[in-house]
């Protein structure tokens, strides 16, 4: 089994889902969830995604581990610095690269 067939089992179970009722949900076969599980094949994008909704998670969590909360903060950071790097000054952003890099400094 690859990480993301044990992710995809393990949401079936804290869900009290089967195979086939993902399947149904997602609108693949019974067989094709299986094979994700066992990790013989990978969903394409269009099915990972329908897979993490009906199993109330995300795709990144399911391919990549993230959890949703990690990703979205992670997300949310980044488009908060992109958006303000022009107007921050040196310091400024030399501040943020030492937070970065664990430096303890805040």
């Amino acid at each position: 089994m690859t990480a993301l067939g044990d992710r995809i089992k393990s949401l079936l179970l804290q869900k009290g889902m089967t195979q086939k009722q993902l399947a149904q949900e997602v609108g693949c076969t019974e067989a094709a969830v299986s094979h994700y599980v066992k990790g013989d094949r990978v969903p394409r994008s269009s099915v990972m995604t329908k897979i993490a909704i009906a199993l109330g998670s995300t795709s990144d969590y399911l391919t990549e581990g993230i959890p949703q909360d990690t990703k979205s903060e992670l997300g949310y950071a980044k488009k908060l610095i992109a958006r303000n790097a022009e107007h921050m000054s040196s310091a400024e952003k030399m501040e943020i690269i030492n937070i970065l890099m664990g430096d303890g400094r805040e």
